[in-house]
């Protein structure tokens, strides 16, 4: 399998003249409806869901978009191309898509580059005719990938300070001045999880004509060094939701980072269980 993870508008393009593709796109009803690639299937919920990483929440949350896969026309033996609108505007819902694929064992998948913004940047062509998918099935194999840390996994790595814990939210979420994207007092607490590291999430993209990009794998590094992060490291990433750091997730594994994690039920979790440690205030104002 190719270690391949995003494909330029161009070469999606070529690829859609010949090979087995089913498109997935993230965005909200509104904007599909106004216009989207051809064949593409609408799955918002990739961006909406809110996890939790209890035994009864990870069934749930395999349960939910193995059907929403599965509806979608994938099998095992078709590629999964996800889209957003661009790197930036969905907080990274595209690679939130990948990431699911991933989680449930699906090999065949990749993302966008610069999304549906770039798509139409190159001028081809757009369609509002909504397609008549033929539902498939494809089996679950969470344990493949091995890339989903729980709560109580992430509770233990609190323990371990090899282990690198990358918080990768919005500046006044890690400073505690917000609890989350969706406004200051979403979530009960605000802070951060303890001994995280930061480094947000818009720092691995950089401009381009079609929008935000991912940067090359040398400027990713560079970022990564900051907090003392090498391709050797062991990393576990969590933002609010799982968007911000599915983008990371993609841009430190596109890099070479060998061990790269994600706890899924990020900020949104953690933060509503009393009984897990935070760090609140300032950065290193205790």
């Amino acid at each position: 399998m190719s270690d391949k993870v995003l494909i330029e508008a161009n070469e999606l393009a070529e690829l859609l003249k010949g090979d087995a593709i089913v498109l997935i796109d993230t965005r909200d009803s509104e904007s599909y409806v106004a216009g989207h690639i051809e064949g593409a299937v609408n799955i918002h919920e990739i961006f909406t869901y809110l996890a939790m990483s209890s035994e009864e929440g990870m069934a749930e949350l395999q349960d939910t978009f193995l059907k929403a896969f599965s509806g979608a026309g994938l099998s095992g033996a078709e590629t999964a191309v996800i889209y957003e609108e661009s790197m930036n505007t969905g907080f990274g819902q595209s690679c939130r898509g990948y990431y699911l694929l991933k989680f449930l064992g699906y090999e065949k998948a990749l993302v966008l580059h610069g999304g549906f913004h770039a798509w139409t940047e190159e001028g081809l062509p757009v369609t509002t005719e909504v397609p008549d998918i033929e539902p498939k099935t494809f089996d679950a194999d969470p344990a493949a990938a091995a890339i989903m840390v729980d709560v109580d996994t992430m509770l233990e790595t609190l323990d371990d300070p090899a282990i690198v814990k990358l918080d990768v939210r919005d500046v006044d979420e890690w400073i505690a001045e917000s609890s989350s994207p969706y406004g200051k007092d979403f979530c009960p607490r605000k802070g951060r999880i303890p001994g995280a590291k930061w480094i947000e999430w818009y720092r691995f993209m950089k401009p381009s004509a079609h929008g935000p990009v991912f940067k090359s794998k040398d400027e990713v590094m560079a970022e990564c060094q900051t907090v003392g992060i090498t391709k050797d490291s062991p990393v576990v990433i969590y933002c609010f939701k799982g968007a911000r750091a599915a983008n990371t997730f993609i841009a430190l594994k596109d890099a070479g980072v060998k061990d790269v994690r994600m706890y899924f039920g990020s900020w949104n979790e953690w933060s509503r269980n009393p009984d897990l440690p935070i760090e609140e205030g300032f950065p290193g104002s205790a």
